[in-house]
């Protein structure tokens, strides 16, 4: 039996293409994972080692849905080795095996986004007197620009326009210079290093071609100037790739995505050949010609034209409110209805925005009509900064040895230790082959820093000591309540948050933090220690489990970025209006191209029906104003447009209504 047999005459070219550089132009819902995954799984059919074959992404939920479904395809010893993870994962695996010839240690601190601001924030600080943070938040957002288009400090000052990107060079030079005195990388390094370390070292790029034989790229569209290098120098001149991408798709410009990466490649490749999907296996026929239409308002490199064997299916809903409260509360009931109607389920239906903001009305009416929702993408527990705070300050008394964690919290709240004796220690730290929080104990410290610098290291040292000790002999958490006081860290979050409100409730998740580890220590008889409760809550990599978290049966609310990828039968795509979708900014910049491809993403979302919101009025900046529709909506197929709000409702529709809404509180009064 032919594995591929049934996949279309375009799919089955793309997965069997070897001796030639590859673009798969894949419009949504065209089995772009599956070709992949397909293509993996014929490599190493064709004799190729699994150890040999890598496959990049953007998420850890495409990676692991790739992974999952290329162990469908073949036994488990035959991808032993197989290398399917984000683009920033296998920087990080460079990074970490060649840290030696990157001039770093091995046990490298990974700073997140959160550490990055705050170092940042402290070297602009150290360096003018008349610091601005407003100017070093826009330096922070201008130094991730420079990495992600393969500019090095070095190159930065000769790029700068103006005096603030001059000033912004600056800073990016002294931050580069202390990050690796701390032996330190963020979240663009891991993608910059490589790119660097490959160009400079031929012999190291050589053994991680031999290593990478064959190259797959997901997402390709979302790749920026960096990553488009890193492929090119991993795929080599030969060009033993298959990059799979759709123009039209393309969101991220914000965070450095450049789709033009996708026509780049015909110019660095000759050889390429480009094979288009055009057939959906999602949506209906009048979906996908609202699609078609509006994306064709765009330039295009490629054309291409979705159609689909589905059906032409039904009208596309236009549902126009009086203002933001009433377009949430007539969708909450016409999901009722609808849900009553045709005995689905709340997972089928999906409400997209475009801001964030959007949602909490949404919530609002959801919850007055007792609907279940999921807010995918919202903010993780543990990606506030006051949790991370504290797990930083529990590490360490766990292991003083973690460099990340001593970095985060040394300064948190001030104690007046800045970052040039922070980077004294680092280069005292890296010489002496030890860790930050031994090198502060040692008698060679003194010839390196002052003697009140090194007072400072050694009491917030001792601080932590002392607290690790206490909590192993006696109430571990009374002593971590006791610690959280004695250091000031609620004065600290009043002084550094935007109001008291703020301030309480950061505070209230270091609690519920606390009380969590507590819990998790009690489950046992006897219970677990600190150092167990921590470990517990490390492992749980509630991020990820967040990202894939699909539990329960309730309505999918999210933005229209987050919903790339994903779909469902029934989607509202909401506040379709001018200055909100598209976006008022990207109308002052010109960016409407960009805002055009996020309509296309919600549209092309819906697999059966499509409905389309827009306010006649909406609150901005507490005042209530007019709003126009979007003109998008008059760049969609009028004739496959439906306006309930312009026919009358009949006595049936009414009745079905009020028996949909009856259903919903039965259903509720029925729950045990």
């Amino acid at each position: 039996m032919n594995p591929i047999a049934d996949l279309n005459a375009p799919q089955r070219a793309a997965v069997t293409l070897l001796d030639r550089p590859l673009l798969v132009i894949a419009g949504a819902g065209s089995g772009k994972t599956r070709v992949i995954t397909e293509k993996i799984a014929y490599l190493i059919r064709q004799g190729l080692p699994a150890r040999h074959v890598t496959a990049v992404t953007f998420t850890n939920k495409a990676a692991r849905e790739m992974k999952s479904r290329v162990g469908k395809l073949l036994p488990d010893r035959e991808l032993r080795g197989l290398t399917v993870s984000t683009f920033h994962a296998l920087g990080l695996d460079i990074v970490r095996k060649e840290h030696a010839a990157l001039g770093l240690k091995a046990s490298i601190s990974i700073f997140d986004e959160h550490d990055r601001s705050s170092l940042l924030k402290e070297v602009a600080r150290h360096r003018n007197d008349r610091f601005d943070p407003e100017e070093t938040t826009r330096h922070t957002a201008q130094i991730s620009r420079w990495k992600n288009l393969f500019v090095i400090p070095e190159h930065a000052a000769a790029k700068a326009s103006n005096d603030e990107q001059h000033r912004a060079s600056q800073l990016y030079a002294e931050y580069s210079r202390v990050m690796k005195s701390y032996n330190a990388v963020d979240f663009d390094d891991l993608i910059l290093l490589p790119v660097l370390l490959f160009a400079e070292h031929p012999d190291i790029l050589d053994k991680w071609r031999n290593r990478i034989r064959y190259l797959l790229v997901d997402e390709y569209q979302d790749t920026n100037e960096t990553q488009y290098q890193l492929v090119k120098q991993l795929a080599g001149t030969l060009g033993r790739f298959t990059v799979v991408g759709d123009d039209d798709q393309s969101v991220y410009a914000w965070r450095g995505a450049q789709p033009e990466n996708l026509a780049q490649l015909q110019c660095d490749y000759p050889r390429l050949k480009v094979i288009k999907l055009e057939q959906n296996y999602r949506s209906t026929g009048k979906i996908l010609k609202a699609a078609n239409h509006l994306i064709a308002n765009n330039p295009h490199v490629f054309e291409k034209k979705l159609w689909s064997a589905l059906g032409y299916g039904n009208p596309i809903r236009v549902l126009r409110h009086a203002d933001e409260t009433a377009e949430a509360r007539q969708i909450a009931s016409d999901i009722v209805h609808h849900k009553f109607r045709h005995r689905t389920q709340f997972h089928d239906y999906a409400i997209l925005y475009r801001g964030n903001h959007q949602s909490r009305l949404f919530e609002r009416a959801l919850r007055e009509f007792s609907i279940p929702y999921h807010i995918n993408g919202g903010m993780s527990f543990f990606g506030y900064a006051e949790v991370k705070d504290l797990l930083a300050y529990l590490r360490l008394m766990i292991n003083p040895d973690d460099d990340a964690a001593f970095l985060r919290i040394v300064n948190v709240p001030k104690r007046e230790i800045g970052p040039t004796t922070l980077e004294k220690l680092g280069q005292y730290a890296q010489r002496r082959h030890v860790s930050l929080f031994q090198a502060c104990h040692e008698l060679g410290l003194q010839q390196t820093l002052p003697e009140n610098a090194v007072q400072r290291l050694r009491h917030f040292c001792e601080r932590i000591t002392d607290a690790g000790d206490r909590s192993q002999r006696g109430d571990p958490f009374g002593v971590l309540d006791a610690f959280v006081a004695a250091i000031g860290y609620d004065q600290w979050l009043r002084e550094s948050s935007t109001g008291a409100a703020a301030a309480e409730r950061r505070m209230a998740n270091v609690r519920e933090l606390l009380d969590w580890l507590q819990r998790i220590a009690n489950e046992e008889t006897p219970p677990k220690s600190l150092s167990e409760a921590v470990s517990k809550v490390m492992l749980l990599d509630i991020l990820d489990r967040q990202e894939e978290e699909t539990s329960g049966d309730r309505i999918n609310m999210m933005t229209l970025h987050a919903a790339k990828g994903l779909e469902f039968p029934y989607v509202y795509l909401v506040g379709v209006e001018e200055n909100l979708l598209p976006h008022q900014t990207s109308i002052e910049e010109g960016a409407i191209e960009e805002e055009r491809r996020l309509a296309y993403v919600g549209i092309t979302r819906a697999r059966h029906q499509l409905t389309l919101s827009y306010c006649a009025k909406r609150k901005r900046y507490g005042e209530l104003s007019h709003c126009e529709p979007s003109r998008f909506l008059e760049e969609l197929p009028l004739e496959d447009l439906e306006w309930p709000d312009r026919q009358p409702v009949d006595a049936e529709t009414k009745k079905e209504r009020g028996r949909a809404s009856l259903a919903q509180l039965r259903s509720l009064l029925s729950e045990p």
